[in-house]
């Protein structure tokens, strides 16, 4: 593959010297360049430029545009962002890009794509499942931004970010019914503070039944799938010609149940031997759908989280320096009910306490010369403490018959990373550059935990205690890595031609237990058990972003990873109960991606997107014991998770304009996709959700200067139902995406 991008590469520069039919378009001025729609600025390089000069394969979505595609969070990103997968794990999220991502969902983990918001890094996987509203865009990045971005970028980064205050009175209004019960509204206030400040207030709220259905409620009913407040208030500006600012408040409340689960049975054949992927089921979607045991015990959570952030900007001249801080918390307390055995529910309950802080410095120099550059320095770190109690059933077979609970109660739990970057670009021409960057990570990470039983009496406890502890979890180490990054590319009368080559990195980590040397409960295990080391990427990647006429956009990209330590999670029992993390040897992942988009004539506009991804372990032996030690079972060639090989993103819009200056605007998006696995280590063996399409229709009525708009949507027309997650083991489930749900929105603003 490299010598294909090699090859890719000569060609695309090549075409740079051919006169294109499209000269005309690529001699308009930068000011009708910009004016174009799909032509947004973006800051993914952490300076502003133009989506369509920024090499990098990357998707910037408007809120427009989010809108139109009826996407209210980030589950749906994947509908329209290339090679982006995001499921979920219970109630936290799961991202993928390209084949790449993390199954560790739990405090001591961490994601293999960064997911920021307004640049701030987020690191609860839960947090990122929050209400999309009053947005200035979406930037999704495809492929390693350790330069930039630093740790846990492996996959790539997701910045949301917000709507910025405005010195003028702005205000709008949007609300949304639907089926399932579905219900939304948003409201917003901007209003000037003098002549160059303004003062932003957003309030968001999305509720949503649970499309799963109890066949016996004898244990009770379920509350709302989702039932989620939000709201923001920024405030910000210019002071003079050189200090900008903006400063952000967000908090949000979920609420309902966190049965999103079902049986594994329900979708897939699991009476299959060890070592033999599991066949998928074709049902009917109440069958899917169906919950086929009376809840154990309550069901609901009540997440609390959120944070205050600043970003501070002053032009020195020489020198632009920016200051990013943020400050998050995060409140859990669930009551939860696991599927035990496939034959009943089981009691738990959750209490989570997280905590981050994070600084980032930055100075941006030489703007408008031929050299210039970023230089920055960045702090960050979490702290949590989480307890989880199972009651029984679960809880008998590691604490006995009169054991009333089983679990884990973990903390402080810490994490540290500190870094320092830079970046250099050198236009050898205007048209010409060449750009390196380089970046030293150090991450510090430490536990202290127990895993515990519980009694109702000391007097049935086999500790003489009302809490025993099976095993203690302490566990502290470091790991630091230098990324880096090298690439040119070229401005050519058809448009951007570019090549990288560029490396990401996630820190290592720990699992449940101790080392032997530790003195604590129950510590049996080595430095070879107990930790787990960083994954490192390689990434070779060409791609182009061609204005071929006025009507016609083209972007491609061609890329080859070079793919080491996976860090892959399972459920085990022994040698110490939990979730244990491993380092996969090797994996591979080449692909390419196309995306056109062509406007033919007044009022049609088409978008194409056609994707290959062929992600696959290279060397990866996950039990050298199974099925016997001379010829082990190897997932060489086997699928990486969420990775489908061809996908295909397919939209029309038909805008029809009215004598009134109004318009309507027909809409229809299609997502068709290939199969693609998950990966279940506790069986040797992988589920498949078999290809599938996915079609979302829309009509919009918009009011003459779009001062109001009705919109009538449907969404998955197919009412296919994916599998987003599954595992096996004596807590197996599945987890599917949203079936069919349609409804009317509608707006204004002024």
């Amino acid at each position: 593959m490299k010598s294909t991008l090699l090859a890719c590469t000569a060609i695309i520069f090549a075409l740079s010297s051919v006169p294109a039919v499209a000269q005309d378009a690529s001699s308009q001025d930068d000011a009708g360049k910009a004016a174009d729609s799909s032509d947004i600025i973006v800051t993914a390089n952490r300076t502003e430029s133009r989506l369509s000069k920024t090499p990098l394969a990357m998707t910037a979505i408007s809120q427009d545009g989010l809108r139109d595609a009826g996407i209210v969070d980030a589950r749906s990103l994947g509908q329209i962002v290339p090679n982006l997968q995001i499921s979920t794990d219970r109630d936290n999220a799961r991202v993928a890009i390209r084949g790449v991502t993390s199954a560790d969902t739990t405090e001591k983990g961490d994601p293999s794509a960064a997911f920021l918001l307004d640049g701030v890094y987020i690191a609860r996987s839960s947090d990122i499942l929050g209400s999309f509203f009053d947005l200035e865009r979406i930037e999704v990045l495809r492929g390693p931004q350790g330069t930039l971005y630093g740790r846990n970028t492996t996959a790539g980064v997701i910045n949301v970010i917000s709507a910025r205050p405005k010195a003028e009175f702005e205000a709008s209004g949007d609300a949304y019914f639907g089926n399932y019960g579905q219900r939304g509204a948003t409201a917003m206030l901007n209003v000037p503070v003098g002549a160059s400040l303004g003062l932003r207030a957003a309030v968001n709220y999305e509720r949503m039944d649970n499309v799963i259905k109890l066949a016996n409620t004898s244990g009770g009913t379920l509350l709302p799938a989702r039932d989620i407040f939000s709201g923001r208030l920024s405030f910000g500006g210019t002071l003079g010609d050189r200090f900008k600012f903006v400063m952000r408040g967000d908090y949000s409340n979920a609420n309902g149940s966190m049965l999103n689960v079902l049986p594994l049975s329900n979708a897939y054949n699991t009476a299959v031997a060890k070592g033999v992927d599991q066949p998928h089921i074709g049902r009917s979607t109440k069958d899917y759908l169906t919950y086929p045991f009376a809840l154990a015990g309550p069901d609901q959570r009540d997440y609390k989280f959120g944070g205050i952030m600043g970003e501070f900007s002053y032009d020195f001249g020489l020198f632009e320096l920016t200051y990013l801080g943020s400050y998050r918390e995060t409140h859990r307390d669930d009551r939860r009910n696991y599927i035990v055995g496939s034959f009943t529910s089981n009691p738990a309950v959750y209490r989570g306490r997280f905590n981050q802080w994070s600084h980032e410095l930055r100075a941006a120099f030489g703007q408008g010369n031929p050299l210039h550059g970023q230089f920055g320095l960045y702090y960050f770190r979490e702290k949590s403490d989480i307890s989880l109690i199972l009651g029984p059933p679960e809880a008998n077979g590691p604490g006995g018959p009169n054991a009333i609970g089983f679990g884990f109660i973990q903390g402080p739990t810490q994490s540290t990373s500190k870094g320092v970057f830079g970046t250099l670009t050198y236009d050898v021409t205007p048209e010409l550059h060449l750009t390196g960057g380089v970046r030293h990570t150090k991450d510090e990470k430490s536990r202290d935990g127990l895993t515990v039983t519980r009694y109702p009496t000391a007097a049935v406890s086999p500790c003489n205690a009302l809490q025993c502890t099976l095993n203690t979890n302490i566990a502290a180490n470091d790991w630091s890595k230098t990324t880096w990054k090298i690439g040119v590319d070229y401005d050519s009368p058809i448009g951007l031609i570019f090549a990288n080559v560029s490396t990401g990195y996630k820190a290592g980590g720990f699992n449940d237990g101790c080392l032997t040397t530790s003195g604590g409960v129950g510590c049996i295990l080595t430095p070879e058990t107990l930790f787990y080391q960083p994954e490192n990427l390689t990434a070779y990647e060409a791609g182009v972003k061609l204005r071929l006429s006025n009507a016609i956009r083209l972007n491609g990209a061609v890329f080859h990873y070079d793919y080491s330590g996976l860090q892959l999670n399972q459920v085990v029992t022994t040698p110490v109960p939990g979730n244990r993390t491993s380092n996969a040897a090797k994996a591979k992942v080449d692909g390419i991606e196309l995306e056109a988009n062509i406007t033919p004539y007044a009022g049609g506009a088409f978008s194409v997107g056609v994707n290959y991804l062929d992600a696959r372990f290279a060397d990866f032996i996950p039990d050298v014991t199974f099925p016997n030690s001379t010829n082990p079972l190897s997932f060489a060639g086997k699928q990486l998770d969420h990775a489908p090989k061809w996908t295909a993103n397919l939209g029309y819009t038909h805008t029809i304009a009215l004598a009134n200056d109004a318009e309507i605007e027909l809409g229809v998006r299609s997502l068709l996709s290939s199969s693609y696995a998950i990966t279940n280590l506790g069986t040797l063996s992988q589920f498949k959700q078999p290809g599938f399409s996915k079609t979302d229709l829309n009509i919009t009525y918009n009011a003459p200067e779009k001062r109001y708009y009705v919109q009538l949507f449907l969404k998955n027309l197919e009412n296919e139902l994916t599998v987003s997650q599954a595992q096996g083991g004596r807590l197996a489930n599945v987890q599917f995406e949203q079936p069919r749900t349609y409804g009317v929105r509608a707006g204004f603003k002024f």
